[in-house]
């Protein structure tokens, strides 16, 4: 009997023992060599800790702190309120500021956006009213766009993951309302929504 072949219980008098095999993933230099490997991967076997998948035990990556969780929605707020601020300094009811709408120079129509850096002047300086007269769809937005920074905000700062699933029929919905928005801004009976 050759020493590489198991011993049946018959030969030993006790059950049959079989070399033990690596786990799963591991091959070793055993494994490249054709051999059967008998033994846990060489990192265990020297007293060296495998450092688990992620980070973390579980593969779950590291949970994030509030710094890093709260850091995209205060860098958005941070970026507006820079926009805004320069805006509110720099007059757009002065020509020569800002450039021209490329629609409004093309075609002669307000654009939906028209009208959109004067409301944003007159909410910087208090004045909802011109805001509204200048571009209402605008000022909603505004508005809309504070909402759902601040549901963000609060999100995060209580570890929860913003998830704004928003179904495909609102999109058709807001862009009916912007369409509807800009032509009726163009006709007579709609000139109250023209800048």
């Amino acid at each position: 009997m050759s020493s590489s072949q198991p011993i049946s219980p018959a030969d030993s008098g006790g059950p049959a023992q079989r070399p033990t095999a690596a786990p799963m993933g591991y091959g070793g230099p055993d494994a490249r060599a054709g051999r059967t490997a008998t033994s846990a991967p060489p990192s265990a076997a020297h007293g060296f800790a495998t450092p688990p998948r992620g980070g973390v035990s579980g593969g779950r990556p590291a949970p994030r702190t509030l710094l890093r969780r709260v850091g995209a929605p205060v860098g958005l707020l941070a970026a507006v309120t820079g926009a805004f601020g320069y805006v509110g300094s720099v007059d757009p009811n002065h020509p020569g500021h800002y450039p021209v709408c490329p629609f409004l120079y093309l075609t002669g129509w307000y654009c939906p956006a028209c009208g959109g850096l004067r409301s944003a002047y007159a909410v910087v300086h208090g004045d909802f009213g011109g805001a509204l007269r200048d571009n209402a769809l605008a000022v909603v937005g505004y508005g809309t766009a504070a909402v759902l920074w601040a549901l963000w905000l609060s999100r995060e700062v209580r570890g929860r993951p913003a998830a704004l699933r928003v179904p495909r029929a609102v999109w058709w919905g807001l862009g009916a309302v912007v369409l509807v928005f800009s032509v009726v801004r163009n006709l007579s009976f709609g000139a109250f929504l023209a800048p």
